[in-house]
């Protein structure tokens, strides 16, 4: 196939505003890591996601793009040549990986949305749990224990996301209605999810170098700004970081969770899209 060259002032001028769209969130964090100061919302995307923030921070121009005068990348997992380009041999090599995330992508399109979770995934997390025990132990619960424990046992809980039911304290779990498994996740996810939007950002970087950063920090971004809504319909009291709960417990509650979880489904289907357009381009070659 050709490739496309860039030159030297060009793709460091794109690197360099890759890195600083990404630092106004790698920033914060890293300084918050070197104080030794935990943030339960905003260390999420770095805690739970494997990608390191030097990962995320380097920009990549995806297969198809070589780059002239780029000796660092010299090196670097996927490259060769010079000027340093992704290899087909190496794309070739991750066939397996985009097989598995084209399918699940194209499955969670095709499955319909849910819109009645309301974030109850965060509650079955601490069911049952005294308030030293849950996974944010230094921030309380809104309603206290037993109160939390009310609002899962009054509610209907329909998890589809392997990730977040595998967090669900061992009372919890019988209750919900789904099982979804590890093995199974083309089978259950679901297009309205916030973990599966999230998600998003992982099978971006799992793509990584052989797709352009700009859409791994497009995911990210999304990522970014879905966790905040989990977190402030989640049981824990936020306000102090600045974050008003959504009481899911509430109709009111349900009905601006339900609100804002449409929107991040509207912007997740493109990026979905996206990366299927990429899967499909990259097991073409």
């Amino acid at each position: 196939m050709d490739i496309d060259v860039l030159d030297e002032a060009t793709w460091r001028a794109r690197s360099r505003a890759h890195a600083d769209r990404v630092d106004a969130f790698v920033a914060p964090h890293l300084a918050r890591r070197g104080s030794r100061v935990k943030h339960p919302v905003h260390d999420f995307l770095f805690t739970y996601y494997s990608q390191r923030p030097a990962q995320l921070r380097r920009w990549h121009p995806g297969f198809g793009v070589a780059l002239d005068g780029a000796d660092e990348y010299v090196g670097l997992k996927g490259y060769r040549g010079s000027p340093a380009a992704v290899s087909a041999e190496y794309v070739a090599a991750q066939r397996p990986l985009v097989e598995s995330l084209h399918a699940l992508l194209l499955a969670t399109t095709g499955r319909p949305a849910n819109f009645g979770c309301f974030g109850l995934h965060e509650w079955a997390m601490v069911y049952r749990l005294g308030e030293d025990e849950t996974r944010h132990a230094d921030w309380p619960l809104r309603l206290g224990a037993g109160g939390t424990d009310a609002v899962v046992e009054s509610h209907r809980i329909g998890c589809s996301h392997f990730d977040a039911y595998r967090f669900f304290t061992p009372p919890a779990r019988p209750l919900n209605v789904l099982s979804p498994g590890r093995d199974d996740r083309a089978a259950y996810e679901q297009p309205a999810c916030l973990h599966g939007n999230m998600d998003l950002y992982k099978h971006a970087f799992r793509l990584t170098p052989m797709i352009s950063s700009d859409l791994v920090a497009d995911c990210f971004e999304l990522a970014r700004d879905i966790r905040e809504l989990d977190m402030r319909a989640a049981p824990y009291d936020l306000a102090d970081l600045g974050f008003e709960p959504v009481p899911i417990e509430t109709p009111e509650g349900k009905q601006a969770y339900a609100a804002s979880q449409r929107a991040f489904a509207g912007r997740a289907a493109p990026l979905r899209e996206r990366l299927i357009d990429e899967c499909s381009r990259l097991l073409a070659i």
